[in-house]
């Protein structure tokens, strides 16, 4: 089932092909270049699961610095808050033309799902949590369920203003570096999951910007999954350019978001099996994705070496 978006996410005129791209001339920015000249040579050494952005040094995120589960009140009280501003930012994104979401295919498979649920999606830039944010709320759970997102941990701790307020207290559930903090995150999950909640992973582990392949996946998710024994929902984005400019001089990205069917745990197989297999079916179907949006197949720069080779290629 694909659905086209209307009124406050992409009308069927689309507002901003009204206007002429006043910054049609505008420079390419220079970060943006060294970013994409870093992403091409992080393919060619296969190094898929290291950040392209020039991240500040992630400041250690310890125990009682987070409140994974809203416990105390002043931490329900910043979630209110967080999410109220949280919202009127994304409808801002939208209807000024960050964030175009052009299509939305397969959210009928949400209605599979009668338990919480992991929900996997590929990694390409800081507003693509959003993206899912505004699919979710179209989905028949987000009346009574909670969409929650795993966020690295120099997002938590390192970010100020607003969004570093948006980071702490936008149902996130920050990583950590500290073993104590990430059993306390674990603990979490683990409740987040049994009472029907959703969690947004990225499992690349990785953010390349505008990178439109699927990259290797890691375990993390697929663990998380098999652990509480709830099924993946695999979301693969897809990006073509709009005719807007952005201010860094390259072409908003429209979206087409394809919402793929759940995978479920295979209770003849162990856990570790599990793992693996929900891994690979997850990548795959992800490529399918790529390969018939695109119309070509899913090649990698990456230089082989004798002793080494890439995962999923």
């Amino acid at each position: 089932m694909s659905m086209r978006l209307k009124n406050n996410y992409v009308s069927k005129d689309r507002k901003y092909r009204r206007y002429k791209m006043k910054n049609e001339n505008t420079e390419m920015a220079q970060d943006r270049i060294e970013i994409m000249e870093k992403i091409k040579k992080l393919e060619e050494e296969g190094l898929f699961d290291v950040d392209a952005e020039n991240d500040l040094p992630t400041i250690e995120l310890l125990p009682d610095k987070v409140d994974y589960l809203n416990k105390k009140s002043s931490s329900r009280l910043k979630a209110r808050v967080a999410n109220t501003v949280g919202e009127r930012f994304l409808e801002n994104l939208i209807k000024k033309n960050k964030l175009i979401i052009k299509e939305i295919i397969g959210l009928e498979n949400f209605k599979q799902v009668k338990t919480g649920a992991m929900i996997t999606c590929n990694h390409f830039n800081p507003f693509d949590c959003f993206t899912i944010e505004s699919v979710f709320r179209l989905t028949e759970q987000a009346k009574n369920q909670k969409l929650y997102k795993v966020i690295r941990e120099g997002n938590y701790t390192n970010f100020p203003g607003l969004y570093g307020f948006l980071f702490r207290n936008c149902d996130t559930l920050p990583l950590s570096s500290n073993i104590d903090t990430m059993k306390e995150f674990m603990n979490a999950v683990e409740k987040i999951l049994q009472r029907g909640d959703y969690i947004l992973i990225y499992p690349e582990q990785s953010l390349w910007w505008n990178y439109k392949k699927p990259k290797p996946l890691k375990d993390g998710a697929f663990k998380i999954a098999v652990k509480n024994n709830v099924p993946i929902i695999p979301i693969f984005i897809t990006m073509e350019d709009s005719d807007q400019i952005g201010p860094d001089g390259f072409p908003i990205q429209e979206y087409t978001v394809h919402i793929l069917e759940p995978i479920y745990l295979d209770k003849s197989l162990s856990n570790k099996e599990n793992v693996e297999k929900m891994k690979e079916k997850n990548f795959q179907d992800w490529k399918q994705v790529y390969e018939q949006f695109y119309g070509i197949p899913l090649e990698y720069t990456t230089i082989k070496k004798e002793t080494s080779e890439v995962n999923g290629n």
